[in-house]
């Protein structure tokens, strides 16, 4: 069973609001697991003036992390700061603290993205640990007011992959744990013909094989506490699973990354970056737990 021990909420926009923020010490307070509140500072020319300055500013994002301790409600909670480009930073925190996991929020700016990348999407690809990612104006599952969770349908994207394995374990443990409904999704790419009435043998064959592949993905033992939807579906994957995660009304989205080729495809955008930017609610990118450097046990 996967564990989260530590949980690392990043924030670069305090003045903002934090409105991840109730994801992060819902599944703190959900798993007992310690919080990590960080706020990285991007580097400045420095003069006299602008040193005195961003030391203030300093101590006044120090003392704005402190004042959302109150409303975190966990048992445990460090504050983290740190200079530099949070996209290098918060992947370094999260190796050097041992988190399990990262709770961060997207501002969605989809065409400056499609060419610069945001935070989110370069934490994502460099991250030791998985990324729940969550955006504005979503289907929300966490309640703001008293931090309770109610996660009623998660959808794990699913191509035989270890790294969709991993997905889907996170989305089995989520909806074991809150008796939602897990649904599996796998998408072949082929392309539908306008017109066509039957489906080519080829295409039927690997749309049977995929569907029988979902189903022997399923411990038998799961169908006894939750309900368990599979879904073939053919065309372009980041549509499908956006299409699907609207038609069935989704809380949470599961997919799989391996960081190689989600960073090479990133001028264009991969399947999950696409996800990212438009999906109706939040997404968990999962990773293997792995450290990026070398660092001793952190408590």
């Amino acid at each position: 069973m996967i564990q989260l021990k530590r949980i690392l909420y990043p924030t670069t926009a305090l003045q903002q609001g934090d409105e991840a923020l109730p994801y992060a010490v819902a599944l703190a307070r959900a798993y007992d697991a310690k919080l990590l509140l960080c706020h990285c500072i991007e580097p400045v020319p420095m003069t006299a003036e602008v040193g005195w300055m961003t030391a203030r500013q300093d101590v006044r994002t120090a003392a704005q992390l402190r004042g959302l301790l109150p409303a975190c409600d966990v048992p445990a909670v460090q504050v983290l700061m740190e200079d530099g480009d949070p996209a290098v930073e918060i992947p370094r925190l999260a190796a050097e603290h041992n988190a399990d996991l990262i709770v961060m929020r997207s501002r969605r700016r989809p065409r400056a993205a499609a060419l610069l990348g945001s935070t989110a999407e370069a934490v994502c690809r460099t991250a030791p640990c998985p990324v729940l990612v969550t955006h504005e104006a979503e289907r929300e599952w966490v309640n703001p007011h008293d931090n309770t969770i109610a996660l009623r349908r998660i959808l794990v994207a699913h191509d035989f992959s270890n790294d969709a394995e991993l997905a889907f374990n996170y989305g089995l443990m989520l909806a074991q744990e809150y008796q939602a409904e897990l649904h599996l999704l796998h998408v072949l790419p082929f392309a539908s013909v306008p017109g066509m009435t039957t489906i080519p043998e080829s295409q039927a064959s690997a749309m049977h094989q995929a569907a029988r592949r979902l189903q022997s993905a399923v411990p038998a033992e799961t169908y006894l506490w939750c309900e368990v939807k599979h879904a073939i579906r053919c065309g372009q994957p980041y549509r499908e699973i956006l299409t699907y995660a609207e038609e069935q009304q989704i809380d949470l989205i599961c997919l799989g990354v391996s960081g190689a080729g989600f960073a090479m495809r990133a001028l264009f955008g991969s399947n999950a970056d696409r996800v990212l930017r438009q999906a109706p609610c939040p997404v968990l990118i999962t990773r293997p737990l792995k450290p990026l450097f070398k660092t001793g046990e952190t408590s």
